[in-house]
């Protein structure tokens, strides 16, 4: 039977759990409080510079395919993927980095280089990893409607048990001695939004994701999957409304039927958010919401982010399209986030230049640069503070790559925890969502469907199958299955 569906937030978990409810027949309108969709994947213009807003890093492409598989499309079809080689630098002191490569042999002969006789403990780790990869995509997440823990039980899983009680960090330690690579290998699990010794040592398919399926970058960014998503949701009919800020879910009788948005109630037979679950539970009278502040309040969530969006009028030297810096203690910037919640005295952070790839990302001869420091969600946040901590970073940036950037800078804007906050109803000014620690894994985190009252349903980064772009892709596809059955 046909429904009107109302979905809040034009996320990558809105927009595909709209195509989807849209090629069932259902008539679907998408309401974004912003000026544009995207969700946090928006989209920054300014002096000739274009900037990703949100995410920056195109990994597991065979999600992507799938997606516009599953409507007889291709990601060709709207967008143009280029493969970066190498996919990505790792600094650790003055001009000494490692780099990674395009290809496993290439990034085999750099773990060789680094520690002999790493290469052949690389190649084992990631055919384990490979196998876990094929197994979470293949057998497990696709399939997981978070409802209940039989959802993990596989012939398959069962015998990867042992990689559910122990943790990456050990995992890898175990194997490789060699800290700098130890941390490369450690690296990804940050997608997750835990550190490694929280994140369950299964979750290592992500170092498949990185070495195995390589680092790709969209032609004009990523925002140009997300016109992509555009182009299909409108082909089939879906309807997109923008400024169109939803105050409350409306509820008759114990089910949804309809939103306010900008004032003015709008029926529907079913409700679905994809905006921040626990700012989508707020827009409910108290009666009809099924997690308390305090069950938010005790949850563990992935980091903010503060991000400098930089022109400059010269080409950097000494870095690749992504840079990351390890210069410092990983462990200390990791216990502010998690453990102590507080600004980072010695930050870890992880820059982005898109013009070294894509030359429509910056004027000619200019370079436009992403910085990104990882932070404690809630966290004091003023522009005095950001500006000590882009001081820093510059200092920092232009030591370890012998030479002087600051001064040749056009232009500046950051974004922080209040922009998280303000612009996307954000808990806490989180970045990424429920970290994906064992405890907040599957079943374990809020459920896609609403307890308390019928035809509500949830998707994006708070339920599952968790953070990432690619996992919010798959969220709205199973939740629009879940609504279709």
């Amino acid at each position: 039977m046909k429904k009107k569906i109302a979905v809040i937030g034009s996320g990558f978990s809105s927009l595909s759990a709209a195509c989807y409810l849209a090629k069932e027949g259902h008539e679907v309108h998408v309401y974004e409080k912003n000026n544009t969709i995207g969700g946090r994947a928006r989209q920054l213009k300014r002096n000739g510079f274009t900037f990703d807003i949100g995410p920056t890093w195109y990994w597991m492409p065979d999600i992507f395919e799938r997606f516009f598989g599953d409507f007889g499309k291709t990601p060709s079809d709207y967008y143009e993927l280029l493969k970066l080689d190498p996919a990505y630098w790792v600094y650790f002191g003055v001009h000494d980095y490692i780099e990674i490569g395009g290809s496993l042999e290439q990034i085999f002969e750099s773990f060789e280089k680094e520690e002999p006789g790493s290469a052949k403990l690389l190649k084992a780790f990631i055919a384990e990893a490979e196998d876990n990869y094929n197994i979470a995509i293949k057998d497990l997440v696709y399939k997981m409607y978070g409802q209940s823990p039989m959802e993990l039980v596989t012939l398959k899983t069962m015998t990867k048990v042992g990689y559910f009680i122990n943790d990456i960090k050990s995992k890898v330690r175990k194997r490789f001695k060699n800290n700098r690579l130890a941390q490369i290998l450690e690296f990804p699990v940050l997608f997750l939004g835990a550190k490694p010794s929280d994140t369950p040592a299964f979750y290592n398919f992500m170092n498949f994701a990185d070495f195995g399926l390589g680092t790709w970058h969209p032609k004009n960014g990523m925002y140009s999957v997300v016109e992509g998503i555009e182009q299909l949701a409108l082909s089939l009919g879906v309807h997109i409304h923008t400024q169109s800020d939803v105050s409350s879910i409306e509820v008759k009788n114990g089910k949804a039927c309809g939103i306010t948005v900008n004032n003015q109630k709008n029926e529907a037979d079913l409700v679905l958010s994809g905006a921040d679950y626990h700012h989508s539970e707020t827009l409910l009278p108290k009666q009809y919401r099924v997690y308390s502040e305090s069950y938010w309040d005790k949850k563990k969530f992935a980091p903010s982010s503060l991000l400098f969006y930089i022109g400059f009028d010269k080409k950097i030297e000494h870095v690749a399209h992504h840079t990351l810096f390890f210069d410092v203690d990983f462990d200390a910037h990791a216990y502010t986030i998690y453990d102590e919640p507080s600004w980072p005295k010695e930050p870890l952070f992880y820059a982005s230049f898109p013009s070294k790839t894509d030359k429509e990302v910056a004027p000619d001869g200019c370079e436009s640069a992403i910085i990104l420091i990882p932070l404690a969600p809630g966290i004091e946040d003023t522009p005095e503070i950001r500006e000590h901590f882009f001081n820093i970073i510059l200092e920092r940036f232009e030591t370890l790559t012998k030479q002087q950037i600051k001064k040749n800078i056009i232009f500046k804007e950051s974004y922080c925890v209040n922009d998280f906050i303000k612009d996307y109803n954000s808990y806490k000014g989180n970045a990424y969502g429920l970290a994906n620690t064992l405890l907040q894994t599957a079943f374990l985190r809020p459920k896609l469907k609403s307890k308390k009252v019928e035809n509500l349903y949830f998707t994006g980064q708070l339920t599952v199958p968790g953070p990432g772009v690619p996992p919010s892709l798959i969220s709205g596809k199973i939740v629009a299955d879940l609504i279709c059955k």
